[in-house]
């Protein structure tokens, strides 16, 4: 088990495992080219294509998009964040794959519009990172002169094991439960534990 090994080990076998998604690697490389600040890569592209590999599928199957968080309080206006996104479509223009690029100091500006509650202004990416619906989205990864940077904030125990553990710190459970839904209609093989109250477990076979 990847819990067992030691810290330095878990980080290099997710770095092995996220490396067999060749377009997952090449949106690092060329992310890292726009110094974007405090930027991540994040959310489903990295525990999904780990659900892929240890389940032996094709690393990139049922991916619908890569997600680039990166965290500019400097300039909350969107004309600034839409410059962002569209000097984007042109670097990843050639890739098979959606890449959405999001400034996170300005999710709160639009957030309660779209979810139905409230979300306080983040102070970081890593902020933003640590309110995704299920515990075992909290990740993020991003290329750095010394190498791979990763932010895990739970570990990374429950991602290899096809753990799916709810996080009611800002996400409506609706939320949680459509998506731990639509994650195990690709891969079946999870295990999705309830929201808190509701029970224990919605295990996968």
């Amino acid at each position: 088990m990847i819990s067992r090994l030691p810290l330095d080990d878990q980080l290099e076998s997710l770095r092995m495992v996220l490396s067999r998604n060749s377009v997952l690697t090449e949106v690092l490389r060329r992310t890292a080219t726009m110094e974007l600040p405090g930027w991540y890569l994040t959310a489903g592209c990295l525990f999904q294509t780990v659900w892929n590999v240890v389940t032996d599928r094709p690393p990139t199957e049922g991916i619908k998009d890569y997600d680039v968080f990166y965290f500019d309080a400097d300039d909350l206006s969107w004309e600034a964040e839409d410059a962002v996104i569209k000097a984007g479509r042109e670097i990843f223009a050639d890739l098979p794959a959606e890449v959405e690029i999001r400034n996170e100091a300005r999710v709160h500006l639009w957030y309660e519009d779209k979810f139905g509650v409230p979300c306080p202004p983040y102070e970081s990416s890593e902020a933003a990172i640590d309110s995704f619906a299920a515990t075992t989205c909290c990740l993020g990864v991003r290329l750095e002169a010394g190498g791979w940077r990763v932010y895990a904030p739970h570990g990374l125990s429950d991602v290899f094991n096809l753990v799916v553990r709810p996080n009611p710190v800002l996400a409506p459970r609706s939320v949680y439960e459509a998506k731990s839904a639509r994650w195990r209609e690709q891969w079946p093989e999870l295990s999705v534990l309830e929201w808190p109250g509701r029970g224990s477990s919605m295990e996968g076979p």
